[in-house]
């Protein structure tokens, strides 16, 4: 039995693949090593993974991860994983490796996250050959959720979004400035916390369409000015993104892309099934 998981900032999607072939999907939340430690992930997965799951018996975990970027990272997680799968072999790598393979599979071409985080690269259909980095949730993340939420709350907070946006956001979460500032500056995970406003814009964007349209513009515009363009010849390959933000807002992805002439491939919410896909039909054989 073998385990595929891709893990963002916000929530892991887990399939195993059990003797008889069989796929059964589950979910835990996410576990970034520059937010939570291997004390934390073991803890969260014994509370969290279901009863069913007979972890002695799994042969093999392929785990990709947001955060898991450097070998100090890589061993925070694969540590935490062998504690709780002892009788596999762990495999740790980026999330961004998990969403090149499923956007791309064997092809090469150009791959984005665009969820509570953002990332990109350059992928030769085996591995990522070129990565800008996109500095995370205090320096850059552009394009993402996080980054999204910064600017719905700096609108809140300084009255600048629409009047009746306004009130709903109130009427939603009943957040004071203080309490946002809290949330940001005391208290754990602030990307999540921000990453989950974005939301709220989209629940609400029929009914405030440009108010929508100009937030998620911009942040998308961010995205390809600090990020995209920097690529050599990137107007030779298409957009393709994994994340529910890129998913969710598509359509403005898209206005944004044709903006830097520059096409769009393949934009799904979660790379699970096709990473599924990958390893089951076209990842190299040992």
């Amino acid at each position: 039995m073998i385990v595929i998981a891709d893990g963002g900032s916000t929530k892991t999607n887990w399939c195993l693949i059990n003797e008889a072939g069989r796929k059964i999907y589950f979910n835990t939340e996410g576990y970034n090593p520059y937010f939570s430690k291997g004390e934390y992930i073991v803890k969260s997965l014994n509370d969290t993974l279901p009863d069913h799951l007979e972890r002695e018996k799994l042969t093999a975990v392929y785990y990709y991860g947001a955060g898991c970027s450097t070998p100090a990272n890589v061993k925070i997680v694969a540590d935490a994983m062998q504690q709780i799968f002892v009788n596999a072999n762990i495999f740790v790598g980026h999330d961004l490796l998990a969403s090149s393979r499923a956007l791309l599979g064997n092809e090469p071409g150009f791959a984005a996250i665009l969820g509570t985080g953002t990332n990109s690269c350059l992928y030769d259909g085996t591995e990522i050959t070129m990565n800008i980095d996109s500095l995370g949730y205090f320096l850059g993340d552009e394009g993402s959720g996080s980054y999204i939420g910064k600017r719905i709350l700096s609108d809140y907070m300084k009255g600048y979004m629409p009047k009746g946006l306004r009130e709903a956001f109130y009427d939603n979460y009943a957040l004071t400035n203080e309490d946002i500032f809290d949330n940001i500056y005391n208290k754990p995970l602030p990307n999540r916390f921000c990453a989950s406003f974005s939301k709220f814009l989209y629940d609400f964007k029929d009914n405030y369409e440009d108010y929508a349209f100009a937030t998620i513009d911009y942040a998308f515009t961010a995205f390809f000015e600090a990020l995209v363009i920097h690529y050599p010849n990137y107007k030779d390959h298409k957009l393709n993104c994994v994340g529910s933000v890129g998913y969710s807002f598509r359509d403005i992805l898209s206005i944004v892309a044709d903006r830097y002439e520059m096409g769009v491939g393949k934009i799904i919410r979660s790379p699970i099934d096709d990473l599924v896909h990958y390893h089951l039909e076209l990842a190299p054989k040992a």
